[in-house]
């Protein structure tokens, strides 16, 4: 709907979208009606999927719209699963572990069915918390411990061979640590506990890294950026450094984290809580009117948060709404709404992208079903703490480059020609007429994408932009980053949650503290960090990937047999993908489940032709589907064209199968079928996720309670690797039908079928490759020892670094067989050339030493750099 055509207020009925902050997002039944912010405090007592009446009006000034919540028309939500947690002698509760009920359950424990503590239930409700009533019900089933909420994510890290348990050595260290700091640690730092430095972050996060604050001085604006000083507790060489540099990043999933330190540090001691005492780095950094930065100071200091804002609440107050409980630090949140303003306009006028994706929000209930699969949309309170951390990022990375100190940066590549090219087919398809290869790149891409503002396709195409990108990486070669348009660019502000930011701390430290106990890190040992630190944050964004399948794929098990409109948002010679509007999932319309007509596949224009008819379907149309089926073992789910399931006969029905449950199995079976027949005679590709692995929109699942995942909040929208898939309409699949290397993964060689040393022959299974992939499974399970078994293993999975490198780079990072010269050092590092990350103190002043005196005898030099390695080399 084009906003001219919608001046005034409209009550529309529609269905809500409840966020964990509080706020909402109402889809109107009008299919042309732009999805609708609606603010906390018409929130109140409004669920997730509620269906209602609003009033919407657009906003002053803006492309956006805004609405009221009138009237609740009809529940969204009928059954409540959770733990029961009894409260007193009358009372228990289920807790609204997603944040998709407005409040907790609460149950009188006569209706509670004898339900012990902990216990899972499910429940209806009584009383809805309308007109000021409580939010009551009864239970009607104990569950027990029949079902763990956290199966689909305890599967995932086993397979993804992320470790989960901390060494007994890192345990024994935890329980060293106090809850409050000590006098002692306060000496020589800046005390800035008189400042209102407050947090802002997502309502269920429990790690927070950073906490700003922003002042009005006569040159412009005086910026606070305080973050968690990890460093001062996780010392070189330490059980807890050793494990961290393992996990490389935290892990979180739906209402579950595998943290990268340990929770007395994560969710205690590191992390700025409001109203205790915290140790901080700071980077303080003036800027003038315009936004430029005019200098920049880095020091150790104290602090106190003054307030724990949520994204949601930061936003109500810049609307200019009350929000009593952060009143004392309004002035810091407007303050620091203005300095974002002005920094985003410089940074996307010196051409940063901005690329406008949803995250995707996982509701999931206290057992682990997902009530609600939502897009996140991103408020401005969201844009203005990225700011602020963005700027303290780059002015990290010019001060360690105008050391000459080699760093690890945050690197972004510029895409290749071809994926370019491609994307700017699609928006020639779609009647796009800017030329992406005239002028800077990023600011063409810019230009084509306003062309699209307020259009369907506007959705589609930020997507396929973003899979067009490169990958972002850690790396000592600073070759600047693409998305951002930034020349210096380092991770500094989330060293809770990622190693590299602990480097880069280590690393400031070595210039800016009078302490010989932080090193400088030679190049060659950044870059084997770069290396398996980057791998380590793939294998993290894989597996948040990996659960979001599953997760999606049980929520829509319930809803096949049911019709969605949706968005075509890919195509591929297999079918399409579509995305649907009421939810955040998408699923595979294979060719045989488009209609009658047989469809090619017309690369060059990017749809599929019907050859009878010439009926076409290319991205951004809009379809009307029916769910066939979901597999929440694979994360797949199977779409048809609206209509073409068949109806089962009552009287067919097996016993206890439902309408829908026999038609899905059909379905399956039909499919399973055709495949079979067709891997026979090796004409089929490699079956896949059908998402394409990475996804058909190429989301990126996020913290859940954050704005983005272990990549970095900051770094959403701007040429992010995580969300890079396959080329834009080409969503990653298996090789081409035929090819040798498919024959052979197929069991084929010779031309003939050959037996698996763990399977039998797939042609006697009834289900055929399903069976083996599910045995594949299990024997990896059963045959391959996790990491955290083994208490002798250090360092990160070598079998998952060798498969990214490749076998000669990864000889290479463990320097074994490398012919290649060392990167060239400087002379301040020719002291470390065979120095580790890791030192212990006694060496650290001889180190410091051989600066001063460069003829250090080399049977000394030798004995003086032996710390232990965090690589696996070496003396552990």
């Amino acid at each position: 709907m084009n906003i001219s055509h919608m001046q005034k207020k409209q009550l529309l009925p529609g269905t809500i979208k409840r966020h964990p902050d509080g706020f909402g997002f109402f889809i109107a039944d009008d299919k042309d009606q732009p999805d609708v912010y609606i603010p906390r405090g018409s929130m109140e007592g409004i669920m997730t999927n509620d269906k209602v009446m609003a009033e919407v009006y657009p906003e002053k000034g803006g492309d956006r719209f805004r609405g009221e919540i009138v009237k609740v028309i009809q529940r969204g939500t009928k059954t409540f699963v959770g733990r029961f947690y009894k409260l007193n002698d009358k009372y228990g509760i289920i807790r609204d572990e997603g944040k998709g009920w407005s409040q907790d359950l609460r149950i009188k424990l006569e209706d509670s069915m004898g339900a012990k503590d902990k216990e899972l239930v499910a429940a209806e409700a009584i009383t809805y918390p309308d007109n000021g009533q409580q939010f009551t019900g009864k239970v009607t089933a104990v569950i027990g411990n029949a079902l763990d909420p956290l199966t689909d994510i305890k599967r995932v890290i086993l397979s993804s061979n992320i470790p989960q348990d901390f060494s007994k050595e890192t345990l024994e260290e935890a329980t060293h640590y106090k809850e409050v700091p000590e006098e002692k640690d306060f000496k020589g730092r800046k005390d800035l506990r008189g400042l209102d430095l407050i947090t802002i972050d997502g309502a269920t996060a429990k790690d927070f890294d950073d906490a700003v604050y922003v002042e009005i001085n006569p040159e412009g604006f005086l910026l606070y950026v305080a973050i968690a000083d990890v460093s001062h507790y996780v010392q070189n060489g330490s059980a807890i450094d050793r494990d961290a540099y393992e996990r490389g990043t935290s892990v979180y999933f739906p209402n579950f984290v595998v943290p990268m330190l340990p929770e007395v540090l994560s969710n205690g001691l590191c992390s700025l809580n409001p109203h205790v005492p915290r140790l901080c780095m700071v980077a303080e950094m003036q800027f003038d009117f315009t936004g430029e930065m005019v200098r920049s100071d880095f020091y150790e200091a104290v602090m106190e948060s003054k307030s724990r804002v949520t994204y949601g609440e930061a936003q109500e107050v810049i609307d200019g709404n009350v929000v009593e409980k952060h009143e004392h630090v309004k002035e810091n949140i407007l303050r620091l709404a203005d300095l974002a303003k002005i920094l985003m306009a410089k940074r996307f006028k010196d051409g940063s992208l901005d690329l406008e994706i949803p995250e995707t929000e996982l509701v999931i209930d206290g057992a682990g079903v997902p009530i609600d699969i939502q897009r996140s949309e991103r408020l401005f309170s969201h844009r203005l703490i990225e700011e602020m951390m963005l700027a303290a990022n780059v002015a990290v990375a010019k001060f360690l480059h105008s050391r000459n100190i080699p760093a690890l940066y945050r690197i972004h590549e510029p895409p290749n020609e071809q994926a370019i090219g491609i994307l700017e087919k699609y928006m020639a398809t779609f009647g796009g007429k800017t030329k992406l290869n005239q002028g800077k790149l990023q600011k063409r891409l810019t230009k084509a994408l306003e062309e699209f503002e307020n259009k369907p396709e506007a959705h589609i195409l930020n997507i396929l932009t973003l899979r067009s990108m490169s990958q972002a990486k850690y790396s000592p070669n600073n070759v600047g980053h693409f998305g951002l348009g930034f020349e210096f660019y380092a991770h500094f502000t989330s060293p809770i949650r990622r190693y590299p930011d602990l480097i880069i701390h280590r690393l400031l430290k070595n210039q800016v503290v009078k302490s010989n106990q932080y090193r400088l890190i030679s190049e060659d040992d950044l870059a084997t960090a770069g290396t398996i630190l980057s791998a380590a944050e793939q294998r993290s964004t894989k597996a948040e990937r990996q659960v979001q399948s599953i997760k999606k794929a049980r929520f829509m098990e319930k809803f096949i047999g049911q019709e969605f409109d949706g968005m075509i948002s890919s195509v591929a010679k297999f079918g399409v993908f579509v995305l649907l509007r009421e939810y955040d999932c998408d699923g595979l319309i294979r060719l045989d489940d488009l209609g009658n007509d047989k469809f090619e596949y017309d690369e060059e224009n990017l749809k599929l032709i019907a050859k009878r008819s010439g009926f076409s379907y290319s991205i951004g149309d809009m379809i009307r589907i029916q769910v066939a089926a979901a597999d929440p073992e694979l994360g797949q789910v199977n779409f048809v064209k609206a209509g073409m399931l068949e109806k089962e006969d009552d009287d067919e029905l097996p016993d206890g199968k439902t309408e829908a449950q026999a038609s899905s199995e059909k379905y399956l079976n039909r499919i399973r079928e055709k495949s079979q027949k067709e891997r026979k005679q090796s004409e089929l590709p490699k079956f896949t996720n059908a998402r394409g692995d990475r996804g058909a929109r190429g989301e990126r699942p996020g913290r859940g309670d954050r704005p983005s995942g272990p990549g970095d909040r900051e770094e959403r929208r701007h040429g992010k690797e995580d969300r890079r898939g396959a080329a834009p309409g080409k969503p990653e699949r298996g090789g081409k039908p035929g090819r040798k290397e498919d024959r052979k993964q197929s069991g084929f060689q010779g031309g003939k079928p050959q037996k698996s040393k763990f399977f039998r022959d797939s042609r006697e299974e009834p289900s055929g490759q399903a069976f083996k992939q599910e045995k594949a499974a299990q024997q990896k399970m059963q045959l391959k020892p996790r990491a955290w078994d083994n208490e002798e293993r250090k360092g990160p999975d070598e079998n998952l670094l060798k498969m990214i490198l490749g076998p000669n780079e990864f000889r290479k990072s463990k320097g074994e067989g490398s012919t290649d010269e060392k990167p060239k050092l400087s002379k301040k590092l020719q002291f470390s050339e065979n120095s580790k990350l890791r030192d212990d103190d006694k060496n650290s002043a001889r180190n410091s030493e051989s600066l001063k005196d460069p003829k250090l005898d080399k049977k000394e030099k030798k004995n003086a750099t032996k710390p232990k390695s965090p690589f696996g080399r070496g003396k552990k």
